[in-house]
């Protein structure tokens, strides 16, 4: 792992979904160094390596204020926004912006984007998929990649659960499993 034709997608990796950011994930900066290493594998490897983002109106509505489930994260052009700073990112990655209308929730990387397309026309077979948050953006990237035909395999090291409810974290590894998509421990080599 990597092999031809496989491409990295790293999930969200912004401030806002960190401990101390707006709408955190508890234990996020356990994430970093499995992140990392897939970072550097991948760009040694010369693969295409996808990161993506909320990117989000300040009147998006999926916060609070506009009668949404989320307290206001993410805001395009805020701090709250950018790649978490320690984040080894490669000279070379596309950025995916997702969410990016006030009236669109976006959890998967893949919806409104053309992600699909993009991955397609790289001739990509297979998706290493990490970054945050499990029950969210990753379980929907991750769904998504495997209607698209792609297979996906997530880096278990390199996400965390939000648990809003406990055991929301385990109910969604086996959701991800059910559905075909591969559970890799550890960074990939």
């Amino acid at each position: 792992m990597p092999r031809a034709h496989d491409a990295l997608l790293v999930v969200d990796p912004q401030v806002d979904f960190f401990p101390g950011g707006a709408l955190p994930v508890a234990d996020g900066h356990a994430i970093v160094p499995t992140v990392n290493a897939a970072l550097r594998v991948f760009s040694q490897a010369g693969l295409p390596i996808i990161v993506t983002r909320d990117w989000h109106p300040a009147d998006h509505c999926s916060f609070t204020a506009q009668g949404g489930p989320w307290p206001e994260h993410c805001v395009k052009g805020t701090a709250g926004a950018e790649f978490h700073p320690e984040l080894e990112l490669p000279s070379i990655f596309a950025v995916v912006q997702k969410a990016t209308t006030p009236d669109m929730e976006a959890y998967s990387d893949f919806e409104g984007t053309g992600l699909d397309d993009v991955l397609r026309g790289m001739r990509i077979e297979r998706i290493i998929v990490c970054g945050l948050a499990l029950e969210y953006c990753v379980r929907a990237a991750c769904l998504d990649a495997i209607k698209a035909g792609f297979e996906a395999t997530l880096l278990i090291d390199g996400t965390r659960a939000v648990e809003v409810a406990p055991g929301d974290g385990d109910r969604t590894l086996e959701e991800l499993r059910a559905a075909g998509v591969k559970i890799r421990k550890g960074p990939p080599e």
